[in-house]
């Protein structure tokens, strides 16, 4: 397996955003629309678990929906508790909870940065119980796109060649296939964009600093952009992605994620050849032969 995240790195830069006054608001977005979806939902999950959440947004925010008897956070360090809570420590890959143990499953903005991202989700479709859900929020491909981009171009232009700045999202259609491969039941992905305008390229650099984004790939450069080069970036984030006004475009776009443990009471699909009715029947129109 290859290893492409720098977990060490991952929890020190979460951390140091958790300190320093998180940039939370993407997170924000994805708890609210989590708990909204959960909400439509005619079930009640006595326990559920947030996987991974920094702030607990998404904890709070699924507690308030009142379809949860319980929530418990795990987290990879116990400073991400907040005053008087207690989490339940362990790395970002592992999920610590007994097989069958739970009903809810809740994972947000957190999965796009494991190595195994297979073998979590197995781990997940585990540790749920029969009929359990398992819903998440995963940034996908698209996202910093235009940051992507720009980065690339100016590194090249000054040095002859770039080093990974950004790192890469998974596509929507793996995120399903894994859901599929975990052994979920009626899964389901679908993907919401989200804009964020700054007035230049270092706003949003330092936002996803406190996001706790930094770059942590492997294989990344140790060397920080030269000024130059970063100034050169700014110039071609303001060329390619500025609205009339001047400002630039940051565009986030977020994979939500739905998949149930398996349980005998659950639709399946119909077997191949058990139709009891032709489709050109069902669509009303004449066979032509």
């Amino acid at each position: 397996m290859e290893t492409l995240f720098d977990q060490a790195l991952i929890d020190t830069n979460r951390l140091r955003a958790l300190s320093g006054g998180p940039a939370d608001f993407l997170l924000d977005v994805a708890a609210r629309e989590l708990a909204e979806r959960l909400g439509v939902i005619e079930r009640h999950f006595d326990r559920a678990v947030e996987l991974h959440g920094h702030t607990g947004a998404t904890a709070r925010a699924i507690a308030a929906t009142g379809k949860v008897g319980t929530i418990e956070r795990v987290e990879s360090d116990p400073r991400f508790a907040g005053p008087g809570e207690a989490v339940t420590v362990a790395p970002l890959e592992t999920v610590p909870l007994e097989p069958q143990s739970v009903n809810l499953i809740v994972s947000p903005l957190s999965l796009h940065l494991t190595n195994d991202t297979p073998g979590v989700f197995v781990q997940i479709r585990r540790a749920l119980k029969p009929d359990g859900l398992f819903v998440a929020a995963i940034p996908g491909s698209g996202t910093l796109q235009e940051l992507r981009e720009v980065l690339l171009a100016a590194e090249s232009e000054a040095t002859g060649g770039a080093s990974p700045r950004v790192i890469p999202f998974p596509d929507v259609r793996d995120i399903g296939g894994l859901l599929q491969r975990g052994g979920f039941a009626l899964p389901v992905t679908d993907t919401e964009t989200y804009t964020v305008r700054y007035d230049s390229i270092f706003p949003l650099m330092k936002d996803l600093r406190a996001m706790g984004m930094a770059n942590p790939l492997t294989g990344r450069s140790r060397r920080p952009l030269a000024r130059g080069v970063l100034l050169r970036a700014a110039e071609l984030y303001a060329e390619r992605f500025s609205d009339p006004d001047g400002r630039i475009r940051a565009t986030f776009s977020i994979i939500y994620v739905s998949g149930w443990a398996p349980h005998e009471s659950q639709q399946k699909p119909l077997k191949p050849g058990s139709a009891k009715m032709r489709l050109a029947d069902a669509l009303k129109q004449a066979e032509r032969k």
